[in-house]
C-alpha cells in the first residue's frame, strides 16, 4: 500500500495544488512514485472542479519548471480514513479540518504544512491569492522547503512504520 498525503488550503487552487505538484516532482525525482501518493483538497467548495490558479500555474512554471495539475475538490470525512496525513496550509485550515473530526480519532494525522519546513520560520503557508506576484513565489519557496522536509519524514515513515 502506497503512504497516502493529502494537502488542504481554502480554495485548492493555489496552495494545496501547488504543495501537491512539488511533491509528486520531488517523488518521480526520488523514484518513488509507487511508494507515496499525494492528492489534495479545499476546505471551502467555492472552487470544486476549477484547475488551479493560472497566477501559481504561472509562477510555477517559471520558478520551478514545474506544470500544475489537478482540479478543485473539497474535503470530506472520508479523506480521514483514505489518507496517512493530511497537511493544512494553515492554522484555519488546520481548524476547519479538525471540526469534522469531533471525536479526535484522527488529529494524529492532521498536520500543518510548515511543520516540515527546515529554511524558513514562517509556522503558516499564506494565502496568495488576493496579492502580487511576489506572494506566490514566496509560497512557492515555502512549499519547496516544506516538501523536502516532509519527504525526509514520509521516507522515514516507510522505513521504520511506528505502528
Amino acid at each position: 500500500m502506497p503512504y497516502k498525503l493529502l494537502f488542504v488550503c481554502l480554495g485548492n487552487i493555489c496552495r494545496s495544488p501547488a504543495a501537491e505538484n512539488i511533491m509528486n516532482h520531488l517523488i518521480e525525482q526520488a523514484g518513488l512514485s509507487d511508494k507515496i501518493v499525494c492528492d489534495s483538497a479545499g476546505t471551502s467548495s467555492y472552487h470544486t472542479g476549477d484547475p488551479p490558479d493560472r497566477r501559481m500555474t504561472a509562477a510555477a512554471a517559471s520558478k520551478l519548471g514545474i506544470k500544475l495539475r489537478g482540479c478543485a475538490r473539497q474535503f470530506t470525512k472520508a479523506d480521514f480514513e483514505e489518507f496517512d496525513l493530511i497537511l493544512a496550509m494553515d492554522r484555519e485550515n488546520f481548524a476547519n479540518i479538525c471540526y469534522l473530526d469531533p471525536t479526535g480519532s484522527y488529529q494524529h494525522k492532521v498536520r500543518l504544512m510548515c511543520d516540515f519546513c527546515t529554511r524558513h520560520s514562517l509556522k503558516e503557508v499564506p494565502d496568495p491569492y488576493y496579492g502580487g506576484v511576489e506572494g506566490f513565489n514566496q509560497v512557492l519557496d515555502l512549499l519547496m522547503d516544506a516538501c523536502e522536509g516532509l519527504l525526509g519524514y514520509v521516507l522515514n515513515e516507510i522505513t521504520y512504520p511506528s505502528h
